[in-house]
């Protein structure tokens, strides 16, 4: 998925919303110091999606990039029911917005799920999309601090990496680990909230030696450091799982349901959409909503590759089932499988909306 760039929620939230966020930070706080609490995952297979949406649902959405576009293509007044959108989107501020009742569904990428479960927040996964040539387009760059010496993954022996255990970027570092044969007893993680620019200042302040890094961070990071001699290498992994990722109790609700099956449809052309209209996109998102340079702009819809849904998510289910055997060895989790994040009555929806206008099937 495209690089998301966070705005501050107050801006948009009221103060009540903003209050009851803040309890649910405290809860999952608590409940993120518990790994046994897992969720029940209840299962909702057999509850019939109505095939049409009542146009009195509203649904929650965190999906700030969404609503850019579907205003930018001119198909915001054609969602079927009401929305109102939260402008939160990745996994902390929608697990708090979860737990805090204060939201349906958001968009993620592969590790909030994850974590939900093992911490009792029982949600589905509803829409899932990859980036169709995934190891040349990478979301994620490992970015090295001048004079760290590395050169290839291999060189991370004995180096102090930033890691952010409840992020995709932990998950990642860990998978990086792997590959170069490396265990964490072999480097020293530094544990780093991915937020901001904070990798990239922690790279160039030699804190760390290595981070991943993305999106405009990528470009911004070699331009002020690079003369100092920092670089960037590829990983040379699949970094590129991005999802629709809503509450069990919005699904299991029958219109709710049906809303979201509606949504999925307008958030797969609306990323369709985005891919064909660069220019547009530069301007009205990275220039107009963002406030970046049309450089910035441009430098990122270059390196963000082109969209896929796959009509089946039996290989989405296996990466993900990768991905929670490897979180529960390296951090103490209890195994479960990875199918029971996902709610498979909407495996096909994403990939039906898109046949046949560009938005390619895996």
């Amino acid at each position: 998925m495209k690089p998301r760039l966070r705005i501050p929620m107050s801006r948009f939230w009221s103060a009540a919303v903003v209050g009851s966020l803040a309890a649910a930070l405290l809860l999952t706080s608590c409940a993120n110091n518990n790994s046994t609490s897992t969720s029940g995952s209840r299962n909702v297979a057999s509850k019939k999606i109505p095939a049409k949406v009542s146009a009195d649902t509203t649904l929650t959405v965190g999906a700030p990039i969404l609503k850019v576009a579907l205003e930018l293509s001119g198909q915001i007044d054609k969602l079927p029911f009401k929305v109102k959108w939260a402008n939160i989107s990745g996994g902390p501020q929608c697990s708090e917005a979860f737990r805090a009742d204060a939201l349906d569904i958001c968009s993620a990428a592969e590790i909030p799920s994850i974590n939900a479960h093992w911490t009792g927040l029982d949600t589905k996964l509803v829409g899932a999309e990859f980036r169709k040539e995934p190891i040349a387009d990478p979301i994620y760059e490992l970015g090295i601090a001048p004079g760290a010496g590395i050169k290839k993954l291999a060189d991370l022996r004995g180096k102090k990496i930033a890691y952010s255990p409840g992020q995709a970027q932990g998950a990642l570092v860990l998978r990086i680990l792997k590959k170069a044969g490396l265990s964490k007893q072999d480097v020293k993680l530094v544990e780093l909230a991915s937020t901001g620019d904070v990798y990239p200042t922690a790279l160039g302040n030699h804190q760390v030696d290595a981070a991943p890094i993305a999106g405009v961070n990528i470009k911004r990071y070699l331009t002020k450091y690079g003369p100092d001699g920092a670089t960037t290498i590829r990983h040379g992994l699949r970094d590129d799982p991005g999802h629709l990722w809503a509450l069990t109790d919005a699904v299991a609700d029958a219109q709710k349901s049906a809303a979201i099956k509606e949504l999925i449809r307008f958030w797969a052309r609306a990323e369709v959409w985005i891919d064909a209209h660069p220019k547009e996109w530069i301007e009205g998102y990275y220039v107009k909503d963002q406030g970046l340079s049309r450089e910035d702009g441009e430098y990122l819809v270059a390196h963000a590759g082109h969209p896929v849904f796959p009509a089946s998510w039996k290989g989405a289910i296996a990466r993900q089932q990768q991905t929670v055997d490897l979180l529960a060895k390296e951090q103490k989790h209890e195994r479960f499988d990875a199918g029971v994040l996902f709610d498979r009555r909407y495996e096909r929806v994403a990939a039906d909306a898109v046949a046949g206008e560009g938005g390619e099937q895996a």
